[in-house]
């Protein structure tokens, strides 16, 4: 299994001060919302102990930055927090691909996913949230639920997995459903939209298609 929350690209970080806007108040919200439907956590049972999922939006053009086409993430070794503040998310302020690169500032250092959130954004101007979770039933069941999946010899937080995500949006629809599972991944599962309620949205109803499927199959062994 891949050690979980481990950053694995060349992080340039300036402590700085934490983002303050309105997009902040929205994205805490859902954040809170998917850790308490245990989409985003830390459990000693689950991934050696490790914390699991991140969150992101893309601020908006009216805030005033120094740098374009900057995002929010919540910051690396932050998932077991109930209800963490702006103290845990940190800016994101260029990612450079080729260079496995990326450039942040902030309060904490951003999540070890902030590569594949960089691309996301680079990929469509229309999206402005990611939610990236970890649910076993949505993972299982990708396959079924028609979800495009990465590639199992890809791993999260990679250069690999940017460029494999790139590829989904060439070859599959996962651009139109906003969604996609991480097969290198356990049960890794990723949504976009272009608000956080069209994201949070796409991934609740997914994640209720994938406990119908398995209350088929409770109930077809019970009849067994």
């Amino acid at each position: 299994m891949q050690q979980e929350g481990v950053i694995k690209f060349d992080l340039v970080f300036t402590p700085g001060s934490p983002p303050l806007f309105d997009q902040f108040r929205t994205l805490a919200a859902w954040r809170r919302i998917l850790w308490m439907l245990g989409l985003i956590g830390q459990e000693a049972g689950r991934y050696d102990g490790y914390g699991y999922g991140n969150i992101s939006c893309r601020v908006d053009p009216a805030v005033t930055l120094p740098v374009e086409r900057p995002f929010v993430i919540s910051g690396s070794q932050t998932s077991h927090l109930p209800d963490p503040d702006e103290h845990h998310y940190a800016i994101v302020q260029a990612c450079d691909l080729a260079g496995n690169r990326v450039v942040a500032t902030g309060p904490v250092r951003p999540s070890s996913e902030s590569l594949t959130h960089g691309m996301l954004y680079e990929l469509e101007d229309r999206i402005r949230y990611i939610f990236h979770v970890h649910s076993p039933e949505l993972w299982q069941h990708a396959r079924k639920l028609e979800i495009p999946v990465t590639r199992h010899d890809v791993h999260y937080g990679t250069p690999a997995m940017a460029r494999e995500v790139s590829r989904l949006f060439r070859e599959t629809d996962a651009g139109r459903r906003g969604l996609f599972s991480m097969g290198g991944h356990q049960d890794g599962i990723v949504a976009f939209g272009k608000d956080a309620g069209e994201t949070g949205t796409r991934l609740l109803a997914a994640l209720a298609r994938a406990f119908e499927f398995r209350s088929c199959s409770m109930k077809s062994g019970i009849e067994k």
